[in-house]
């Protein structure tokens, strides 16, 4: 290996990963191949489904956290209005996060979108309306996760604005109280 070569860089956390794309690839490999083997409209609803929010609930509070450093959950307050949470690493340890992981973390996040998207366009094409709703099921438990994950990506970039903002007013304010104190 040529020493001005930098080694690839491997996933950190492999487990993670093979979890993170499983219910996603299960929950479209057993949509699409299901009609093979099965009649019932109900089995694949049930089984893709139950795959799909077996996908939403790792990527939510396990992946996330892992390969990216980001977690988030919504609640309602006491006036009955949605309140989302964020919760991030600080920003140096968010720095240290394994690029692999991340690139697969936020590309199969998109990906499965498009495709549970896509397979939403043939079954409208096909008249397949019950078909339609476990797409629908399944997309939108994808792009919640999406938006989730988006909203508290820009939530930690703007917390570390935000202390890099107050650090520097600091930093700032300490240099020019012990100048004039030397006065």
């Amino acid at each position: 290996m040529d020493p001005n070569q930098s080694p690839v860089e491997n996933y950190a956390n492999p487990r993670t990963c093979f979890f993170h794309v499983l219910f996603k690839a299960g929950a479209l490999a057993f949509y699409i191949l299901s009609s093979l083997f099965f009649n019932s409209f109900v089995i694949i609803f049930v089984v893709t489904v139950f795959l799909a929010a077996l996908d939403f609930w790792v990527v939510k509070n396990v992946s996330g956290r892992i390969l990216v450093g980001l977690r988030w959950w919504n609640e309602i307050n006491d006036l009955g209005e949605s309140v989302w949470k964020f919760e991030s690493l600080d920003q140096e340890s968010l720095s240290r996060m394994n690029k692999k992981d991340s690139w697969l973390f936020w590309w199969t996040l998109y990906l499965t979108a498009v495709a549970w998207t896509l397979l939403g366009i043939f079954s409208l094409i096909k008249f397949q309306a019950d078909y339609l709703l476990v797409v629908g099921v399944c997309l939108t438990l994808s792009v919640a996760n999406i938006i989730g994950f988006t909203k508290c990506r820009k939530d930690a970039k703007k917390q570390f604005q935000q202390f890099a903002t107050q650090t520097i007013a600091s930093q700032f304010s300490s240099t020019l109280q012990s100048a004039f104190s030397v006065v």
